[in-house]
């Protein structure tokens, strides 16, 4: 673990501040498949109408990581948390009282996505890689756990509310959570905080994105966080509507999806040690072994007890590459640009979530069931087994 006595001045407090901000952030980006039948079942509209808007959420989101990862490289990202936790409250606030598809398309696609787009882990990985500069990988993973646990702590909570008290309440809890955070946030995390000489050494050195587009691992990182990023809002958005689907009931499909915030801590703990032991490449290649067994499980077979392990599987490698992404980055292009890079990679990675999303709802309303998505992500993840080795160190 990360013993206290190494860390920098304000390092625990930049993880406390961070681990906050996604545990938030985390909680409400799965909000949207929690109540994605509650809503269309109430409102009348098909499930491909909100996945729009999950998919316009997922190409605003990602260009605003992308904008946030700049901006952090260049000014405070104090700041830059700061601005997306406010428009995200209000965005996802005001779905409260939505009542036509467009007003999803605003609310969530636009002004909720570009607050959690701002608010998200680019900025805070920047933080902390910035706070350790020795131990990047579990640091990462132990902030990352953040979403880990939102997930599993607020989903549980919000699937309780659905239940009991609508999915407009579910909406206006998320909005007041985020505000509460803006104090914490100005209080945990001094306005000039670094990471010291170490970083500032690190810093100097690095590829931009330019010189980083002319190399192999760039266009390797780009096609595998794709893929993962198809998987992972595919999966995020539909698993509750599917485990209803095959029978369970709204309170337990809702603990399906805040149970893989457990196993997802588990995984992204792991994977983080794992990753500054022997590199970021390993966990990597482990987490997508396990998806293509899982989605070949699901393929063949989708009893209640298949979508357990399916669903429980997945959340084990659902946010094991996001800690790794400023590894790899600093791995093959250094760190003087690690903002722009990361959240370019990520940018990459919800853009094609979006599509995810997208794809999943347009294959249940045209053929009645998520079978084609299925095989497109088993074929998809078959594929990233050989992109894998583009993103071996030199010398290896």
């Amino acid at each position: 673990m990360l013993a206290r006595k190494s860390l920098p001045a304000g390092a625990l407090m930049v993880l406390v501040a961070g681990f906050a901000v996604l545990f938030v952030g985390g909680g409400a980006r799965f909000a949207i498949g929690l109540t994605l039948k509650s809503v269309v079942d109430d409102l009348g509209w098909g499930r491909s109408e909100l996945g729009a808007a999950v998919a316009l959420f997922q190409v605003v989101s990602a260009t605003c990581m992308f904008l946030a990862g700049r901006l952090s490289d260049r000014a405070n990202p104090r700041l830059v948390l700061a601005g997306g936790l406010l428009v995200a409250g209000l965005g996802i606030g005001a779905m409260s009282v939505m009542a036509a598809p467009w007003h999803a398309l605003l609310l969530y696609g636009v002004v909720f996505a570009a607050g959690n787009g701002a608010a998200s882990l680019i900025p805070v990985s920047v933080l902390v890689t910035r706070a350790f500069p020795a131990r990047t990988g579990l640091a990462n993973a132990a902030v990352t756990a953040g979403m880990s646990l939102g997930q599993l702590v607020m989903i549980a909570a919000l699937a309780a509310v659905l239940v009991a008290i609508g999915w407009r309440s579910v909406f206006l809890w998320l909005g007041a959570a985020h505000l509460v955070l803006l104090p914490l946030l100005f209080g945990a995390i001094r306005g000039g905080e670094g990471g010291g000489e170490a970083h500032t050494k690190r810093a100097a050195q690095g590829l931009s994105i330019r010189q980083a587009a002319r190399t192999r691992p760039f266009w390797a990182l780009l096609a595998v966080y794709a893929i993962c990023g198809l998987d992972d809002f595919f999966v995020s958005t539909h698993v509750v509507a599917f485990a209803q689907d095959r029978g369970l009931d709204a309170y337990l499909a809702g603990n399906l999806l805040a149970v893989m915030g457990l196993t997802s801590l588990l995984g992204v703990m792991a994977a983080g040690a794992w990753s500054d032991r022997a590199g970021p490449l390993w966990p990597a290649a482990a987490s997508f072994v396990a998806r293509i067994a899982v989605f070949g499980l699901i393929m063949v077979d989708q009893s209640t007890l298949s979508v357990a392990v399916f669903a429980l599987v997945f959340g084990a490698t659902f946010t094991v590459t996001a800690p790794l992404t400023v590894v790899f980055v600093a791995t093959h292009f250094g760190s003087r640009h690690l903002g722009g890079l990361t959240g370019l990679i990520t940018m990459v990675h919800h853009i094609a979530g979006g599509l995810g999303a997208w794809l999943g709802a347009i294959s249940f309303d045209r053929l009645g069931g998520y079978d084609a998505a299925f095989a497109l992500m088993f074929g998809s993840n078959l594929l990233v087994l050989l992109v894998l080795p583009l993103l071996r160190p030199r010398g290896e």
